[in-house]
Order: C-alpha cells, then sequence, then structure tokens
C-alpha cells in the first residue's frame, strides 16, 4: 500500500490503482471477448455448417446428466434469454439435432434433450472449435498465463453464480 508523508496508507491512491486495474481486465475481456466470438463463428459454421450459438447450446446438452436440461436450466447455462433459448431449441428441433420433451413432473416446463444426430454433429464441430481457440486465443498466452486467467475467470463466476442464486423457503424438495 502505497504511504503519504506522515508514513500511513494512502487508501485513495490504491483504491485508484485497484479501480484502473479492474476497468482495464474487464474492457480487455470484453475487447477479447468481441474479437473472437464472430471469428469462432465464422470458423465452425464453415467447417461444421452450424452456428457457433448451436454448438454452445448442443456442447452444454452433451455435458448434462442423461444429454438434456430444462429449458430455464439451459438458458443459464449458454447466457441467453429465454425467448432466444426456445428460438434456437425450435432450430435445432427443425435439424434434427434436438428433441423437445414434456417434464412429467411439472407441466410447464420441458426437456431440451440432444438425439444421436446432435451428438453426431458436436464431434464433428469440435476440432474447428477447438483449434480456433488454440489459434485465436491460446498461442498468445503461457501456460501459466492460461491456468491464472482460467482460475480468476471461474472464481468470479462461480461467486456471481452463488450470490444470485435464488433463496427458497424451506419446503417440499423438487
Amino acid at each position: 500500500m502505497a504511504a503519504t508523508a506522515t508514513g500511513r496508507p494512502n487508501q485513495t491512491v490504491d483504491q485508484d490503482r485497484r479501480g484502473q486495474l479492474e476497468k482495464d481486465a474487464w474492457g480487455a475481456l470484453l475487447h477479447v471477448h468481441a474479437d473472437l466470438v464472430p471469428l469462432l463463428d465464422r470458423q465452425v459454421q464453415g467447417a461444421a455448417g452450424m452456428p457457433l450459438a448451436w454448438y454452445d447450446v448442443l456442447l452444454e446438452l452433451n455435458a448434462a446428466p442423461d444429454r438434456r436440461l430444462r429449458m430455464g436450466e439451459l438458458g443459464g447455462r449458454v447466457v441467453l434469454s429465454r425467448t432466444r433459448v426456445s428460438r434456437l431449441i425450435d432450430e435445432l428441433v427443425g435439424a434434427g439435432l434436438v428433441a423437445r420433451e414434456n417434464n412429467p413432473e411439472d407441466r410447464r416446463s420441458a426437456y431440451a434433450v440432444l438425439t444421436d444426430l446432435g451428438r453426431s454433429r458436436l464431434r464433428a464441430a469440435a476440432p474447428p472449435y477447438l483449434a480456433g481457440i488454440a489459434e485465436h486465443f491460446g498461442r498468445h498466452l503461457s501456460d501459466e498465463e492460461l491456468d491464472v486467467l482460467a482460475s480468476a475467470l471461474w472464481r468470479v463466476h462461480t461467486a456471481f453464480t452463488e450470490e444470485s442464486a435464488p433463496t427458497r423457503a424451506p419446503g417440499p424438495a423438487r
């Protein structure tokens, strides 16, 4: 911590520096995201014939138990609005990559379920997607930098997820 002429810590200087570091890091994250997402989208579209948003949905479904998620859960994982997720699922259903199944426990909700064709198309799209990440992102960072960056970003994500989790009144488990 910086000190004043009296030897006491100068928190204003540290807070100003901290604030600038936060803005710089956030700005860099936004710029890299804006630069790479359209590039990866074009790469996946060209190589696998599917938009990156489809790939993202298929990837989340593939990682889910029984390769299925409720629509609301899926929306939270792919960071899309409920309306956009519904439209994407309609497109994926039309392409035969996802099936929509009613939730027998809650008639108000439905599951998106990865089909065999969807899993096959996901596997075909993975190599160009991963190559794009390596080429346009990973090659600019050392292993140590990748480790620190991943740890830091997951820590922020975890904190946000825990802080924004709805609190529920005690009641029957769902």
